[in-house]
């Protein structure tokens, strides 16, 4: 079973299981209402925050539990509740749970000094920030801890992913560019020399990784991201050759100038993983990389966008990041 099917990492989840042989069931808010899925994958529709319903659909027992949308140690509980009906069990998590040796992390990026100083690249022995329900981070480490609590009992694989990238994505990074090329400013300014890296997650590579833990049931944290993490040039140039234009970028040396230069990407230190343990472990390697994912990824943007303005696209990236395409700032800089 998978839960959150419907979304931007559960689809190809499903599509990947259901290659590999599982009988798969879809379970979702629509239950399958807004998905096509192959002949085989049954649909059912499910409030993932209804433990009753969670254990209906379950039933007498199921080899694997997919979870892409648990987020805290309730939704940990719900599953560790149901040991003697769920033989393994994989849950999506988020490198946001790392902290740096002074104790930053993601929850301090809007303190002074606050953006943390990884190591290049993180490996998952890295510390966390404490369990808790103050912030998103907090959350995610109490649903750790809750599933590996009962690692003798319930087999768990977590995944931490990355800047996780693709179609159906309410928090497409990529229209950052896309948006402006099909606007057609061809001029653009990117903070930090446009060095700035943070590495994505596909998610057909997370959908990769699911499958590989689902035919070797063990409990385990493992990164989740790409085979690469390129600059937010390198971004920005593949984008453009995926859209055929033709740009020109001013840098900034150090931090965006108010809103101008700042990209969803831009850090000031990197922010990369080590993906060595999947690879020892499961054998993971990408089934795409960054750049082979853009040309889907382009393709359902400009069709998202058709007829629409970004922020009724996309509410979330909307209100994470409101002043995206402040086009009157980016040319009072230029002509200051």
């Amino acid at each position: 079973m998978v839960i959150g099917a419907s979304g931007q990492i559960g689809r190809p989840v499903v599509e990947a299981l259901a290659r590999d042989g599982w009988a798969v069931t879809a379970a979702s808010r629509g239950g399958g209402r807004d998905t096509a899925w192959d002949e085989g994958v049954r649909t059912v529709r499910l409030d993932r925050a209804d433990d009753a319903a969670l254990a209906a659909v379950v039933g007498d027992g199921c080899d694997l539990v997919v979870d892409v949308v648990a987020y805290d140690a309730g939704h940990a509980r719900q599953l560790t509740g149901l040991t003697d009906r769920i033989g393994s069990a994989v849950v999506i998590s988020s490198v946001s749970v790392y902290q740096d040796g002074a104790g930053r992390g993601f929850d301090t990026l809007g303190e002074p000094d606050g953006f943390p100083d990884y190591p290049v690249p993180v490996a998952e022995t890295q510390p966390t920030v404490a369990p808790g329900e103050a912030t998103y981070s907090t959350r995610k480490v109490a649903m750790e801890r809750e599933l590996l609590a009962v690692r003798s009992e319930l087999p768990v694989t977590v995944l931490r992913a990355g800047a996780v990238h693709g179609p159906y994505s309410p928090l497409p990074r990529e229209l950052y560019f896309v948006k402006r090329n099909l606007d057609g400013r061809r001029d653009r300014v990117l903070a930090h020399r446009g060095e700035s890296r943070f590495h994505p997650s596909s998610a057909r590579n997370i959908a990769e990784l699911v499958r590989l833990a689902a035919a070797r049931p063990g409990s385990r944290v493992l990164n989740a991201c790409d085979g690469d993490a390129p600059t937010v040039a390198g971004i920005g140039a593949a984008i453009d050759a995926v859209m055929g234009v033709e740009t020109r970028t001013a840098y900034l040396d150090g931090p965006p100038a108010g809103s101008v230069g700042r990209t969803p990407w831009s850090v000031p230190r990197p922010v990369v993983f080590d993906m060595s343990a999947a690879e020892r472990e499961l054998g993971y390697r990408p089934v795409v990389s960054y750049a082979e994912t853009l040309p889907e990824t382009v393709e359902w943007l400009t069709g998202a966008l058709r007829g629409r303005d970004w922020r009724a696209a996309f509410p979330l990236l909307a209100q994470v990041y409101p002043d995206l395409f402040d086009y009157a700032a980016e040319d009072a800089w230029r002509t200051a």
